[in-house]
């Protein structure tokens, strides 16, 4: 072994670089291995970050051929420069990578190039990890390891995939021209992003979906909602349809539909969820089994079963989002270090950054129903608040789930602008479990968004002032 270290990090993205941190600030030696150039994994390349900056600039792009005219300011041929808003999308990925390898530097952990993969069960304690690079192989030992190498995206039986015109989400980041037609399959937030940034620059958007319903696991009513307003905006959707099929056919695709006509279109976007990334790691040579979904099973100290080996993030049963992993691996490492770590996995905010944008926090409507949990729901529109008015998007609204006798706040749900935002105050509120009660004697700034939240939670006891 060429060097021993405390911590091994295999996997640079979010949790991966973030536990590695950690380790580094409470005094432990701590490296990571990462098989991409740029660290930051999945999340900052080719996911969370260039997703939202493609979200945002074709959002300014339809609001200045669309809304600009209505606040008075008057543009003449807007058009669309596709490979400048390339060019910034990748400029930001480009400047947060540079960012984290700084961190690195600053917190003196250890970067190695290259897959990570365990060469066979530990030898006093140390475990010995090979680290296979373009520049060839080397093997570095660990005390302790965490797997943090996330996921990728799913495939759909049928659905010939060629990296181009019909792929997933990592080619729908970078598709060359607006395509005339474009089919998403799958109609959770990935797909919906997605579908909303190519609709904004022109593309027709066709969403097919399995279920009877857009956004699985969010709260129905909300959901519904949401898929009122996209539909609005354009974005067309078949729901309760199985795709059985896709493939090129000349210069453009086909989709297969059971029981429905097939659907020709330019560009197909397979958005079918995502699965954990744990091939190629070596885990058999340590005796680590994976469960049928190909993730690792841990306890709650992130233990495998396998001594000084962990799994934190995508790779471990649970939301597969990005701040989710980021609190694993402090978590992990601070269990590992001061002995105590810990995630509230109830209170774990999920977003969609359409426009408007869905957020939520705490426990469903349904699910509620579903443990025979009782419940009081307040609710407010943007419609009725002066800045989503002033805003120009006073679409949505803000749902409350308080318990029937404590009054202490469930869940909270959001659609409406800046949603994404909002949720934090409410994720803080829970986490201190405040009541419904307690968000309503908070005195927030008027006028402002977060009124709503004020709102709603007067309307637990049906006391709202605005409506």
């Amino acid at each position: 072994m060429e060097k021993i270290h405390d911590l091994v990090v295999i996997g640079g993205g979010p949790g991966g670089y973030v536990a590695a941190i950690r380790a580094a600030q409470l005094g432990w030696d701590a490296a990571c291995i990462e098989v991409e150039k740029k660290l930051g994994g999945t999340c900052l390349r080719v996911g969370c970050i260039p997703s939202k900056a493609l979200l945002e600039s074709s959002e300014r792009f339809r609001a200045a051929r669309e809304d600009l005219a209505g606040h008075g300011v008057d543009v003449a041929d807007v058009s669309l420069n596709l490979e400048a808003m390339m060019a910034r999308k990748s400029g930001i990925v480009e400047g947060l990578s540079k960012g984290i390898k700084g961190l690195f530097r600053k917190n003196k952990v250890t970067r190695y190039l290259g897959l990570g993969s365990f060469t066979g069960p530990a030898k006093d304690g140390v475990h010995a990890i090979k680290v296979a690079g373009d520049d060839g192989e080397q093997v570095i030992g660990a005390k302790n390891v965490i797997i943090a190498t996330g996921s990728v995206a799913a495939k759909l039986r049928g659905v010939e995939e060629d990296g181009d015109l019909i792929g997933n989400s990592t080619q729908a980041l970078s598709y060359p021209s607006v395509p005339g037609h474009l089919v998403v399959i799958g109609a959770g937030a990935i797909g919906l992003e997605m579908g909303s940034v190519w609709h904004r620059l022109g593309a027709q958007v066709t969403v097919l979906e399995y279920l009877p319903r857009i956004l699985p696991g969010c709260d129905g009513q909300i959901a519904k909602e949401a898929h009122k307003i996209l539909k609005r905006q354009g974005l067309k959707f078949q729901l309760g349809v199985k795709v059985t099929g896709a493939r090129k056919e000349g210069d453009g695709c086909v989709v297969e539909v059971d029981g429905a006509d097939p659907i020709s279109c330019d560009r197909v976007l397979v958005s079918v969820g995502r699965w954990a990334n744990t091939a190629g790691l070596g885990l058999e040579a340590i005796g680590l089994a994976t469960n049928p979904r190909g993730q690792i099973e841990v306890d709650r100290d992130f233990g495998t079963g396998i001594d000084g080996v962990y799994a934190i993030g995508d790779v471990i049963p649970g939301p597969m989002l990005a701040h989710k992993a980021e609190e694993d691996g402090v978590a992990c490492v601070e269990k590992l270090v001061t002995g105590y770590g810990h995630v509230d996995y109830d209170l774990v905010p999920s977003i969609v950054y359409t426009e408007p944008e869905v957020a939520s926090v705490g426990k469903t409507e349904e699910a509620l129903k579903e443990a025979g949990i009782g419940y009081k729901v307040g609710s407010f529109p943007f419609m009725a608040n002066g800045r989503a008015q002033a805003h120009g998007h006073p679409q949505g609204s803000v749902k409350i789930l308080a318990h029937s006798e404590t009054d202490r706040v469930l869940g909270v749900h959001i659609v409406g602008p800046c949603a994404g935002e909002l949720i934090g105050e409410c994720a803080a509120a829970m986490t201190f479990g405040a009541s419904a009660e307690d968000l309503a004697r908070t005195c927030h700034a008027h006028p402002t968004l977060s009124e709503t939240i004020k709102e709603a939670a007067m309307g637990v006891d049906e006391r709202t002032i605005h409506l």
